[in-house]
């Protein structure tokens, strides 16, 4: 992992690994900064009185805390357990687990090209970070697009094998957006026109788009795939297929985002 500053920077969310406990607060070490040693006050645990502190944190534990004071003449940083939510925590833990494989990744890609780790970043990876904001994302979008990171500006022997393993390992992220659809048809036949509406919207992409029954005359439409612009796209077309559709046979219909 490429390495950060010195300190970390106040309000910033940090991984860290308890080191010892006492009755005041904890002492942890900061694991994206090189170890270095912070310490959480017993004030900052929880919210509420705090009786037995090892009720909430233990020697050897995993934590995710926020930065709420930092002096980096002294080399003091204090954290807080408290005040950091049940989200941030799993969003962080995950952001700093996906750079750990990320890290592991990295060095596969480099012992392909024969470099040490320190190498691969100075040679390629710091300019991955820099561009995609993260090593994961940069597999991430190799792994989506596997011209992407060439298209971006990128060369070398390293590029292929950068790609390779992305594609190898990292599965591309998967999103899904969907919308309320509502179709009827007055006449005797109007089933018969209601499904042909949205059997026109599943064709738009029958891999992506599904069509789910509400309960008539609203119908759900769901578009998974792998870029958010692109699944609204399909959705949006979809929708229209149906509504075009359904509106031509003499029917009505009308569609909202969920």
């Amino acid at each position: 992992m490429p390495l950060r500053g010195e300190f970390p920077e106040e309000g910033e969310h940090v991984v860290a690994t308890v080191q010892s406990v006492r009755n005041f607060g904890a002492f942890v070490a900061l694991d994206e900064y090189e170890s270095r040693e912070a310490f959480i006050h017993l004030s900052e645990v929880a919210t509420g009185w705090v009786k037995y502190i090892r009720d909430y944190i233990r020697e050897g534990q995993k934590i995710v805390a926020r930065v709420i004071h930092v002096d980096r003449d002294s080399k003091q940083i204090d954290l807080s357990l408290k005040r950091i939510n049940e989200h941030q925590r799993r969003e962080k833990l995950q952001t700093w687990k996906n750079e750990q494989r990320a890290d592991r990744l990295l060095t596969v890609v480099a012992q392909s090209l024969k470099l040490d780790l320190p190498q691969a970043y100075q040679q390629f990876g710091e300019g991955l970070v820099e561009k995609y904001g993260s090593l994961f994302k940069a597999f991430e979008v190799a792994s989506l697009e596997p011209k992407k990171v060439a298209q971006d500006g990128f060369k070398g022997a390293w590029v292929q094998a950068f790609t390779k393993v992305a594609r190898e390992n990292i599965s591309p992220p998967k999103v899904s957006v969907s919308g309320i659809l509502e179709v009827a048809h007055p006449g005797s036949d109007g089933v018969v026109h209601v499904r042909q509406a949205l059997a026109e919207a599943e064709a738009v992409s029958p891999e992506t788009v599904e069509v789910q029954y509400v309960g008539a005359p609203k119908y759900r439409v769901v578009v998974s795939g792998t870029q958010y612009k692109q699944a609204e796209e399909i959705l949006r077309k979809a929708s229209d297929a149906a509504l075009s559709t359904i509106k031509s046979s003499g029917g009505r219909g009308n569609f909202t985002h969920a």
